[in-house]
């Protein structure tokens, strides 16, 4: 599968580049971020995929998280794709900033018109994984994730139905439960339909009860002065399902932080060697190898 270099930039001694490609699973043209460390040009290196939240695109982390610097000391590749697809051709709702282009929620769409497109999950979970690790420098078997706000929930559900791919996950501001939420109601019940059992598949706090999470403790960075805390994000009920179900979870609570990148920024080097422990040691061959 053929990229397009539309970015190169050298930083901290490594590269920050944006890509673009024809996407069999959304059907249009994709961009993703790749930041990649010094460290590549001797060997593999772990690699992270960052997440973003509604309305964002590959650049909003790129240029605003300051996540470069601690990578490439780690030696830790990053990963940042967008938040949907785009394009001509691909259905929108142009009076909505949580629905449509820049909201796609991380899942496979099941209802019209959205279907076709709004395969986000799939993109991230098989076909972004494999053009990464065919095209950079990465060890696909050393592989985390976090995001933000609705990356935040991408990056939980990614994990917990993706143990054997994903290794490590931590998430700023998550949308804990969308199935308890107006932003999650709205976009599950849009591109998934009426079934709120189909919208488990797509819930945290659903999936740690159905499949819990053997990995690393889940690391939750949460401002107290959130715009959306109490009426969106709700970390109390992903505390109360990790606490019924024994999954480890690590939830800071950051006196004074909103939901801005400046929150993102303060703590994005504690998320950055929260990784790199975990994903430090190389796993045995062929464990966690990705299936395409």
């Amino acid at each position: 599968m053929a990229l397009t270099t539309v970015t190169q930039n050298l930083c901290f001694g490594g590269v920050q580049g944006v890509y673009s490609h024809a996407s069999p699973e959304t059907g249009c043209t994709m961009r993703f971020g790749v930041f990649m460390p010094p460290q590549a040009q001797q060997g593999l290196v772990p690699v992270l995929y960052w997440l973003s939240g509604l309305t964002c695109t590959e650049d909003n982390f790129i240029v605003k998280a300051g996540a470069q610097r601690v990578a490439a000391e780690l030696g830790i590749a990053i990963v940042a794709p967008d938040t949907s697809p785009r394009g001509e051709g691909v259905p929108d709702d142009k009076d909505s900033y949580d629905f449509g282009v820049g909201a796609g929620f991380y899942l496979d769409a099941t209802q019209e018109p959205w279907r076709k497109h709004y395969r986000m999950y799939s993109y991230l979970a098989e076909e972004l994984p494999w053009l990464v690790a065919s095209n950079f420098a990465v060890d696909p078997t050393r592989v985390g994730v976090f995001g933000h706000s609705m990356g935040g929930h991408g990056a939980l559900t990614l994990a917990l139905k993706n143990p054997q791919r994903f290794k490590s996950a931590s998430a700023f501001a998550p949308i804990s439960s969308p199935m308890r939420c107006p932003w999650g109601e709205k976009a599950l019940s849009g591109y998934l339909g009426e079934d709120r059992n189909a919208w488990r598949n797509y819930d945290a706090t659903a999936l740690i009860e159905s499949r819990g999470w053997k990995g690393p403790p889940l690391l939750v960075d949460q401002g107290t002065k959130d715009q959306f805390l109490e009426t969106q994000l709700k970390p109390e009920l992903l505390r109360e399902a990790c606490e019924r179900a024994g999954v480890a979870l690590d939830l800071r609570l950051r006196e004074g932080y909103d939901h801005s990148y400046f929150f993102i920024a303060s703590f994005i080097e504690e998320h950055l060697r929260f990784h790199a422990r975990h994903l430090a040691a190389r796993q045995p061959a062929g464990e966690g190898a990705l299936q395409q």
